[in-house]
């Protein structure tokens, strides 16, 4: 689906704009200091100049919004370049943020709900070679080239949003007429997490860079507070990604997207949360699958009991019957499992 965007540069009647301040300077405000949470529904075009390759607490907030705020921005790509090409970051998954959201404690969740995603450039970079833990090492130690992460082997991709395909800038022999279909989504949803600043590379309870290809246009992601304000980084945009992103680079690219958010006040929550028109989707993260695929069905018993009062047993038979996983990540840190459950199986069951 074509969304038309304003331009980012655009100051039109009625719209607030600003600015990202310096890491070094005062945040710039666009509300009063306020602990509300009602929905203002206040409109705001924000234009990032600076870029963030950590998650982390210690980061000035580029912009205060208030729940029911809507966001318009954008983000450059996970080797810094932006629309144009040119190279805006040296990080590695440089971010757009951190917004700072009103009212907002540790213990509360902010719900991150994703309107509008755009294009904005007509070229991505993806890679040919496998990761690690991609293949068995008997397997990979056979392959002549791509057994290895090596990053001069990374090629560019033509990508047009109108057709909604992308295909190889020069494609090898056997994909001439290879291509794919144009999914974008945001790879990178988090707040400052509950310690340390983390790498954008990386994720965990506070969300971070979870590569999973449902955070896209009418996705909303639900993430635990550990700060004040919440701190909310967004970016590391995809064109497309398949499952695992077993070659490290999908399709990266630089985007142009909308966001608004709602406060949850004292919601538990130990680990992100998706949802969208079709699923409820819990997040497991972990270095091991196995304990991420834990974590995930830990998420979706603990939502089951608490939103439909299911006991032990009604939660087996709910989730023996009728979950469906992904495993969007196995390349970063953390490996990522998600659990899956359709909308229409839980309208069957009676609401606690």
């Amino acid at each position: 689906m074509k969304y038309k965007f304003l331009p980012i540069s655009l100051l039109a009647t009625g719209i607030v704009f600003a600015q990202c301040c310096n890491q070094n300077t005062n945040t710039t405000e666009q509300t009063a200091e306020s602990t509300a949470v009602s929905k203002t529904g206040k409109r705001i075009i924000f234009e990032p100049k600076n870029f963030y390759s950590e998650f982390s607490s210690k980061t000035p907030a580029v912009l205060h919004i208030l729940p029911g705020d809507t966001i318009q921005t954008e983000s450059i790509d996970a080797d810094g370049e932006d629309k144009n090409g040119a190279k805006l970051s040296k990080g590695v998954n440089p971010l757009t943020g951190p917004f700072y959201i009103e009212g907002a404690m540790p213990g509360d969740v902010i719900a991150v709900h994703i309107t509008k995603m755009h294009i904005n450039r007509s070229w991505a970079t993806g890679a040919e070679f496998f990761v690690p833990r991609s293949l068995p090492d008997s397997v990979l130690k056979k392959l002549p080239r791509a057994h290895s992460i090596d990053w001069q082997m990374t090629v560019k991709w033509k990508v047009d949003p109108v057709t909604g395909k992308a295909w190889p800038d020069s494609p090898r022999e056997h994909m001439k007429n290879f291509s794919v279909p144009v999914k974008p989504m945001l790879g990178c949803v988090g707040l400052a997490p509950e310690g340390k600043e983390i790498s954008t590379i990386d994720a965990g309870p506070f969300g971070g860079n979870m590569d999973f290809s449902l955070i896209t246009t009418g996705a909303t992601v639900y993430l635990p507070v550990y700060h004040p304000g919440g701190l909310l980084f967004m970016g590391d945009a995809h064109a497309m990604q398949g499952d695992g992103e077993l070659n490290m680079a999908a399709l990266e690219i630089s985007m142009e997207f909308e966001f608004t958010v709602d406060l949850l006040k004292l919601m538990q929550l130990a680990y992100p949360r998706v949802e969208d028109s079709t699923y409820i989707m819990t997040v497991g993260l972990a270095e091991h699958l196995d304990d991420a695929f834990k974590i995930a069905n830990a998420g979706m018993l603990s939502f089951l009991q608490k939103e439909y009062g299911l006991s032990d047993v009604e939660a087996a038979q709910v989730m023996g019957s009728s979950l469906e996983y992904q495993i969007p990540e196995i390349t970063d840190p953390q490996t990522e499992v998600v659990a899956k459950i359709k909308k229409t199986t839980l309208s069957l069951l009676r609401r606690q």
